[in-house]
């Protein structure tokens, strides 16, 4: 660590403390060439997983918006909240489990529908239409015979 007052690099820790839930190391240091104290903190540098978009684009993957598109597709059904968490957080780890960072759209979608369909049937369906965006109500209707034909 470079001395903010005289450039020395060799300095040597005072005190060392935790802070902000354990997030943050908080360090005084003593500059070994002029004496004088400072702090420094250290944080875990965290690596962002990305979500590829269906246009090629890359953004951070947010959990916010994974729990906004289930509470929307299970609106107004019997399904609790710790349901729409367990299925975020399923989802959430399996995105983290992967030695990749990067994860597309699709993929997400598809671990969100299979986690749905075994969680509640319109709740996968009404997720499913606006996924997977229906040209027309034949694709829509082979979807409903697949789930109605499904032995679960």
């Amino acid at each position: 660590m470079k001395c903010p007052f005289c450039a020395h690099l060799g300095d040597k820790v005072v005190d060392s403390r935790e802070s902000k839930e354990g997030e943050v190391i908080r360090r005084r240091r003593e500059c070994l060439d002029c004496g004088r104290r400072f702090t420094s903190y250290e944080r875990i540098e965290e690596i962002a997983y990305m979500v590829i978009k269906k246009d090629g684009s890359r953004e951070r993957f947010e959990r916010q918006k994974l729990v906004a598109g289930l509470l929307k597709a299970v609106e107004k059904r019997p399904v609790s909240a710790a349901a729409v968490e367990g299925v975020a957080d399923r989802v959430e780890a399996t995105v983290q489990e992967r030695p990749e960072k990067e994860m597309s759209t699709e993929e997400i979608g598809a671990l969100v529908m299979e986690e749905l369909r075994r969680l509640d049937k319109v709740a996968y369906v009404r997720f499913a239409s606006v996924y997977r965006q229906f040209g027309d109500i034949g694709e829509f209707m082979a979807e409903l015979k697949d789930l109605l034909n499904a032995k679960e």
